[in-house]
């Protein structure tokens, strides 16, 4: 006779770690002669339990992935940090027994990291994606702890530089596949793909797939580096927004000159960046490029102002940006952002009128919009609003086309499945995303008959991009059985 799980209870708290309560009555060596067929609840117990004792591992090998310094900007750490963590997930993949492992270099000068684990014959083929590379860690001092040494705080939440964005996708990935092997075996062929300059938007591995179109053909694609919604909430990435990035130079002297001596007629190549940079925002703080529409709503899953408040830290009495719902600006309205500006710093300046500045800015593209005509607009824009006849050079560092996902697939439907299991009184829900990953539009134009997903860890409280980034070993944990369980429900489905 079959045997049954109870699974309602698959997840409860205790101090703040998961504690797996399970009611799996197994008949005496049941397992051990195969005499009994296990339920699909049995195996999705099995996999949540194999999925727990993994844990440990799984943050010893985050922890060994998150302390190489892999900024895929050779100006900021040596190049050397990114070739090692490659060669770490490459050595990591071949111990797993993944074939054709290889690291491969893509025409921005980055590498990634490629391996193959077949599946059994007539099998479905699904990629898994994360990257390694990380952003900058920023201010190092407004860390509470090393940004690249793993730290388990008073939370529970693990700290450092890529936990959760998206090192921390990698380890999931992995999790996944070792529970499946523990429970009978990975019923897909994988193919994993692990980007090395997804943070520096380059375009290097959509540059490598592109001319080597066979390397990631499946039928559907695990992309590891959205999140959920909120903590405990399963949620699937429904959109990205795309990019743009600009660097613009303004000149307006042959070197600085003396504030007192020159200042009030001499054109100030600072002043002149501001104005320019200012152009781009409406009295409300709406991102306004000459020509770009901006007035687009989202349907879908909303995001209350209080809510966005407290996950982006908003300074009482510091009011929002931009007008319509918060959803909106976030998820389907461009947004523009000055990311840097070279200026005398404040230490160490002196009374003088600038000659040069420059100013990085990047510009979210929302679905529903090209992202080269949107470089186009900006271009002209920032021409346009330069003032007082400066020089000014506009030069484009980087570019991604927005992605819409098609939520009615036969894989959506075995993601929503896995997620109604791995969170026990959840069901899937629907968000957008207001970052980007350049790499999804490249993959649905080369293979369009394959389904794409996008999961991951990157909610709310990971801080991602920021001082202090970190990672829920629980969602760690619940998100790896949600894949593990998708990829068994896709092979069947």
């Amino acid at each position: 006779m079959l045997f049954t799980a109870s699974y309602g209870a698959l997840f409860s708290h205790r101090c703040g770690r998961i504690e797996h309560a399970f009611a799996v009555p197994v008949p005496h060596n049941a397992r051990a002669t195969g005499s009994v067929p296990m339920s699909a609840d049995a195996i999705d117990a099995t996999i949540a339990e194999s999925v727990a004792s993994l844990l440990p591992r799984a943050r010893t090998e985050l922890a060994e992935l998150v302390a190489f310094r892999s900024v895929a900007d050779a100006a900021q750490f040596p190049k050397s940090e990114c070739d090692a963590a490659a060669a770490w997930c490459a050595d990591t993949l071949r111990a797993e027994g993944f074939e054709d492992v290889q690291v491969f270099d893509t025409p921005d000068g980055t590498a990634s990291v490629y391996g193959y684990l077949p599946g059994p014959a007539g099998s479905r083929t699904v990629v898994l994606y994360a990257h390694y590379d990380v952003q900058p860690p920023l201010d190092e001092d407004a860390w509470l702890t090393p940004p690249f040494e793993l730290t388990e705080r008073e939370d529970g939440r693990w700290y450092a530089r890529g936990a959760a964005d998206c090192k921390g996708g990698f380890i999931m990935h992995l999790l996944a596949l070792r529970a499946l092997r523990a429970n009978g075996g990975v019923p897909v062929g994988i193919k994993m793909i692990l980007e090395g300059s997804e943070e520096q938007g380059t375009g290097g591995l959509e540059r490598y797939a592109e001319a080597h179109p066979e390397l990631l053909t499946a039928d559907a694609i695990v992309i590891g580096d959205s999140g959920n919604f909120r903590e405990g909430l399963p949620t699937v990435t429904a959109t990205l927004r795309g990019m743009t990035m600009l660097r613009i130079g303004i000149e307006t002297l042959e070197s600085n000159l003396h504030s007192g001596q020159f200042g009030g007629a001499a054109p100030d190549a600072l002043a002149a960046l501001i104005r320019v940079l200012d152009s781009l925002r409406a009295e409300d703080g709406s991102t306004t490029v000459d020509g770009l529409e901006a007035e687009q709503t989202w349907e879908g899953l909303g995001y209350p102002e209080a809510d966005f408040r407290s996950d982006a830290k908003v300074l009482d009495g510091v009011g929002l940006i931009g007008s319509g719902a918060v959803a909106d600006r976030i998820w389907a309205r461009p947004a523009v952002t000055v990311v840097g500006i070279d200026c005398p710093p404040v230490l160490g300046a002196t009374p003088s009128v600038q000659a040069a500045a420059r100013a990085l800015i990047s510009l979210r593209v929302p679905p529903g919009q090209d992202a080269r005509k949107a470089t186009e607009l900006l271009t002209a824009h920032l021409r346009a609003h330069t003032p007082w006849g400066a020089r000014v050079t506009v030069e484009q560092v980087g570019e991604g086309q927005p992605f819409r996902a098609e939520l009615g697939s036969p894989a959506y439907a075995a993601m929503a499945d896995a997620m109604r299991v791995a969170y026990p009184g959840q069901e899937m829900q629907a968000a957008g995303m207001g970052g980007s990953i350049p790499l999804c539009n490249t993959l649905a134009t080369l293979y369009p008959e394959a389904e794409i997903l996008l999961i991951g860890l990157s909610e709310p409280k990971a801080r991602i991009h920021a001082a202090n980034e970190s990672v829920s070993p629980e969602e760690l944990e619940r998100l790896s059985v949600t894949e593990a369980l998708f990829l068994r429900n896709y092979a069947a489905g």
